[in-house]
Parts: structure tokens; sequence; C-alpha cells
């Protein structure tokens, strides 16, 4: 028997959630509270999200998340009837929509495959918006992948302009670029970034502009219902860091303006299930203008639940099972997008990522970690005490949401500045320094921050956030008792479950096992003692005071011992001993400032060099980032890392050397960081 062309909205059974991390987690929370069967996805050493799962189904690798065939046979082998695809991924895919019901009889939760088209995609999303008289940017009409037609039209509309991915998202294929020098380098990284490899261009507006998003939910049968909106414009490189709701902007009749705007759009396809309608909007000129169409669950859905006390995870999965609008639970709401309901809530993303190096991600091991409790708090995360948690290269940087919800916004602030004093990360770089930054700042507590507010004033925020961790630490090492130092470690911690004590003491011997070993002697005997136990999370950390005598000392030496297991990043480690290590502080040096892969290296032994070249292209969370030269120089070594091979921070990728025939350009001298 054939299928239907379109998926019925009918009972689902069993979930299979094509995800990771805490938005499957998240899933799985409200598939469980709706008694549906669920299957998790994990690869190696990303486990911790499927805890709570039916089912836990091996992934070859990472990439299978994207791997339309694997996913519609996983979903043929286990009698999957619904697939909840969470952010990311194939979150926005028309094609992955048909082919899971086409070839697995599976709905995909979200708007479907013909919605999908119409706004998964920024350019067709465009054309909705004119033709629901919503205003837009200036805009190329069509995608593209050559150069030539980005130029043409950042040539007739001026800089600034922004390049975007059709099918980016996450900040990935976004660049904003101010100088036609800049331009042919940023197109080929947004192009590189695409998965279909097709650019657009338009109109950059940045200074004073608020990025403003709607909350939609549809049936399908053209009954569309907001649920207000939600700022995001603290953001770097279009990633958003912080988000809130409602906006903090005054003038409530000028956000009903955009709300109504969204709903018009949503009202005209028939909109389907979740979806998120996005506007850059600036209060003091009454311009907005739409930017894109998110048709999935967004990462900051959960400022909109706090505010709202609504579910919106058990709202798609009830959509999806033919559940109209009026028979939700956010028909009792009042509709006025003038008066959004009392409460302010706010998300802030915690990051494994080093935003003192360019906000590099930070691979390691997670070995300790204490998140926020109390009054108006929230937290989503994957992370499982207990459990080991590995941070890598192969995904995206999110560790938890802390989401602080109050009756008022000086409530919300002083919360913020609370629970973030109350988090403690070991083993792995975040943006901590950041986000206390941010809520310790007076425009955050005046409800005063644009899009371009972050980046403006980074490098003083990051000092005054990095003071704050500073004393916190200070706070705690004064008050903490190091005689509790060999308990499970408090907040989630893994603690260790073997005893180490003072006193212990081992005989080593090492004998090599190369053939050497078959000499006639004993080997020598070390001797190791442990005098103090400071931490004890043994095999994750171990800290302690030791005692060491080697063969033939006249009496032990004394030493901090700090172990750390490795092999949460074997493969970067394993670079950092393949290949050759730079020095960031020689001018010489073209060093890798963060680990990655390799994407591409574009100099050879032999070439010229000028300031500021790109020198290499390294791809982290599916972001590629360009490595550039400090100086000028000829490069006489180029390292021998092959192309798409994992390398670590601070790998040497190319050496130069002083020459008199490189011709540097007046202003080409380049100050700061290398990379971009």
């Amino acid at each position: 028997m054939s299928l239907p062309t379109h998926p019925p909205r009918r009972k689902i059974h069993r979930l299979l959630i094509a995800n990771r991390g805490e938005i499957a987690t998240r899933i799985i929370q409200a598939s469980r509270e709706s008694s549906l069967e669920t299957f998790a996805l994990v690869t190696p050493n990303d486990k911790s999200h499927a805890q709570h799962a039916t089912h836990v189904l091996e992934a070859p690798s990472p990439r299978s998340y994207t791997d339309i065939p694997f996913l519609v046979g996983l979903a043929r082998k286990h009698h999957i009837d619904a697939v909840h695809p969470g952010y990311g991924f194939l979150s926005e895919s028309a094609d992955f929509a048909r082919r899971m019901w086409r070839d697995a009889g599976a709905v995909v939760i979200g708007p479907g495959g013909d919605v999908l088209e119409q706004t998964g995609d920024k350019l067709s999303a465009k054309v909705l918006a004119r033709r629901c008289d919503v205003p837009t940017l200036s805009a190329s009409d069509r995608p593209t992948s050559h150069y030539g037609d980005v130029l043409g039209f950042a040539r007739r509309v001026g800089f600034p302009v922004m390049l975007k991915a059709v099918d980016g998202g996450g900040g990935k294929g976004i660049r904003l670029v101010r100088t036609e020098a800049l331009l042919e380098s940023a197109t080929q990284r947004a192009i590189a970034e695409s998965p279909s490899r097709q650019v657009f261009v338009e109109k950059a507006a940045v200074d004073g502009f608020r990025h403003i998003e709607v909350q939609i939910v549809g049936d399908g049968t053209g009954a569309v219902r907001h649920l207000w909106e939600r700022e995001c414009s603290i953001q770097r490189r279009y990633q958003k860091v912080v988000e809130l709701a409602p906006s903090t902007i005054g003038d409530r009749q000028f956000v009903a303006r955009i709300i109504r705007a969204a709903v018009r759009m949503a009202e005209a396809v028939k909109y389907l299930s979740l979806g998120t309608f996005e506007f850059l909007a600036n209060q003091d000129t009454q311009e907005f203008f739409f930017l894109e169409i998110n048709p999935r669950i967004q990462v900051e859905h959960t400022v909109t639940e706090s505010i709202t006390g609504l579910d919106l995870v058990k709202i798609q999965l009830d959509i999806a099972q033919g559940v109209s609008l009026d028979s939700l639970p956010l028909s009792s709401l009042p509709s006025d997008p003038v008066k959004p309901p009392r409460l302010w809530s706010v998300q802030l993303r915690l990051t494994a990522e080093n935003v003192h190096n360019d906000w590099s991600l930070s691979i390691g091991r997670i070995t300790n970690f204490s998140l926020p409790t109390g009054n108006g708090i929230r937290i989503d995360t994957h992370l499982v005490p207990g459990s080991p948690m590995v941070i890598g290269a192969d995904f995206d940087s999110l560790l938890a949401k802390i989401i602080v919800t109050g009756g008022s916004w000086s409530d919300v602030v002083a919360k913020c500045r609370r629970a973030l004093e109350d988090t403690r990360i070991d083993g792995v770089k975040t943006n901590l320094d950041a986000l206390h930054a941010i809520a310790a700042s007076p425009d955050f507590a005046k409800g005063a921050c644009d899009t371009s507010w972050l980046e403006k004033g980074l490098p003083n925020l990051l000092e005054t956030g990095k003071r704050i961790s500073e004393n916190l630490v200070s706070n705690d090492a004064s008050i903490r008792d190091d005689s509790s130092s060999t308990e499970a470690a408090p907040g989630g911690g893994s603690g260790s479950t073997l005893l180490l004590r003072k006193g212990d003491a081992w005989a080593l011997k090492l004998a090599p096992q190369n053939g050497a070993s078959e000499q006639a002697s004993e080997p020598p005997v070390h001797h190791l003692k442990l005098s103090r136990v400071l931490r004890n999370e043994f095999p994750a950390l171990l800290r302690a005071e030791v005692e060491y005598a080697h063969p033939g000392a006249a009496a032990p030496q004394t030493f901090l011992l700090e172990a750390a297991s490795s092999t949460a990043s074997a493969g970067s480690i394993m670079a950092a001993s393949k290949h050759r290590r730079g020095n960031a502080s020689d001018p010489a040096h073209v060093v890798a400032p963060f680990p990655g892969r390799l994407v591409e290296v574009l100099v050879d032994e032999g070439d010229a060099v000028r300031p500021g070249q790109v020198v290499c292209v390294v791809q982290q969370m599916k972001m590629e980032l360009e490595v550039r030269a400090a100086r000028a120089g000829r490069v006489r070594w180029v390292t021998e890392a092959e192309d798409g091979e994992d390398i670590a921070e601070g790998t040497l990728i190319a050496e130069l050397e002083d020459v008199a025939d490189v011709v540097v350009a007046p202003g080409e001298m380049r100050q700061g960081p290398s990379f971009d």
C-alpha cells in the first residue's frame, strides 16, 4: 500500500531523537512525560544525553547525525514512526523530511517539506516576507557560489554588506564585510561553511539595531499564534551568547508591529509546529527588517517557556499528533502583542570556549562541575554527575543553558549575577569570564545592548570578567576544607571511587619492552609516596603532594603532582606529539592559536607572504577560521600536516624568514591577533 504524499498527523509511539547534547536530553524529558518510547543516538565519548532514553543506538561517527540514508535505515529497522531533529543538523532539511516519510514512513517533527522549502532557505523566506509586505534589507535575488556575483552586488549597494549561507545557521556561513579588500576571503569562508556551497549578500544593518525574534506556533490549518518575542542582541560573530524575553525595548507598540508582521507571514504559509521569525529592529528610527525563519525549536526556547509556563517541546509533539491550536494550553493565554506576560527571563549560554583566545573551542575532559540552583533558576544540560564528559572538535561547545526568571528586570539581573557566581566547570576553559562581565555591566542592567555592543566592548568586558572570576576563585579557596578533597566531588563532579590516602606508597620498576629487557640486571627501583592528597578524582584528576626518590638518591624530594587524564583529547594529543610546535611570541612563526581540523594550507615553501595574509584555514565546530601571518616574509618551512587532519593548539603552520623583496603596501602592517 502506497503512502500518502504528505505525512498524516497521527499518534506517535516510537520517537527517534536525531540530535545530541542538551536538546536531546530536553526532547527525551518531554517524550517520557508523554509516554513515548525513545531512541537516542550516541557516538563514542558523547553519550550522556541518552541516559534516560528507552533505547540507545550507536552511531558510527559524528557525521551520522546528518547522514540521511543512515537515519532512514535506523527508522526502518526499529519501526520508528516519528523523528525529532532538534536544532541544527537536519532540522531545516526539506529533503530529510520527505525522504524519512517516503522511505521509512516516519514523520519528522516540524513544519513539513513544503513549508521548509519556503522558510528554511533564507532567500525563499525573504520572498515570502516581501509578499506579506514585511520590510527586508536589499539583497541579491539568487544564491551564488561565484565571487564576481558577490562583488558586483556589494559595489552596487555599498559597504558594509553581510554574506550569508542560504542554508547556514548558528552563526555559520555569516560574515560582515566592511571593505572590499576583505570581501573575497570572506566569500570563500562563507561558501565553505554552507552545506549547499551557496551564499547570498545583503546590505548590512549594524549600529543601533536589536535582534528581535518572534515565537510562532501553528497547527497547519492557517490558525497561528504568537508567544511574544525574544531578544538576542548580545552576540559575537552572529552567535548568540545571552537571550531574554520579553525584549527590553520600551516602545511596545513598535515591538507589536514586528510581532504582527511575523504572524502575517506564518498565516500565509499555514505554518505547522514551532517557528521563529527573526528581525533587526531600531527603536530610534522605528525601522525593522525581516532576517530569516528558523522552522524548528530554538536553543533559546527556554525563556519563552519560562515567561508563559508552556512546554514548547510537548506542544511540538502534540501538534504532530493532530492536536489543534485551540486545544493546546496556550489558548488560555492573552494574545495582545503589546502586553507580554509579567515575568522576565534570561538565558546564559555556558560554553567550552577560551574567550581570551578568540573564543576558540576548549578541548578536554570535564573533571568536575557545579551548576546553580535556587529560586528562579533552571538548568538545561547534558552533563551528568559521575559520568565523564569529553569536549571534542566534532560538536558545538554548548555545555549548559542557565535560565533565570523573575518578576522584574532588576530581579533577573541580580539572579544572573548570583547564578554565575555559583557556576564552576573544571577541566576545560569556559566563557564564564564573558558572562560575568555581561551580567555585571551597567548597560545590561539598563537593557541597552544592541547587536554590536558585545564586540565593541569585548576587551574591557573580558578584563572585568577575569577579575570577577579571580575574586570568586580566591574566595572559594579560602573557605574550602582540604580534608574534604578526597570525597566525591560536589555539584556533579566525577569523584574517584579509588581511595587514595596520605602515606600510600609505591615501589616502581620501569623496564623497557623493546628487546633491551633481556639484560640480566634488574631494573632500578623508584619510590613514590603520597604525603598529602589535595584532590582525588582519579583517574580523571589527581592532585597531591608527593615524596619521590629516584635510584641512587641520598634523600627523597618533595613535589606537587598534578595528573590529568588525557584520553579525552587523544586526537589533539597525538597531533601535538606528531607535529612541530611553534612559539607564538616568535614573529617568524605562524602558529595555530586553537585546536581543530586543518582544512587547507594556503602557502608553500618559497612563497612571499604579506602581513595579514591567510596562511591556513582551521575548522572548529563547522566554523572555518583563518590563521593569518602577523608580518611579512618568505616561507622557509611549512607544516607536513595533511588537509583534514586534527591539529593541536600551538602547532607550527609555517616559518618565515626576512626578505627584502616582499612588497608591503602602506597601512598593511597588521597589529593584534593573527587569526579571524
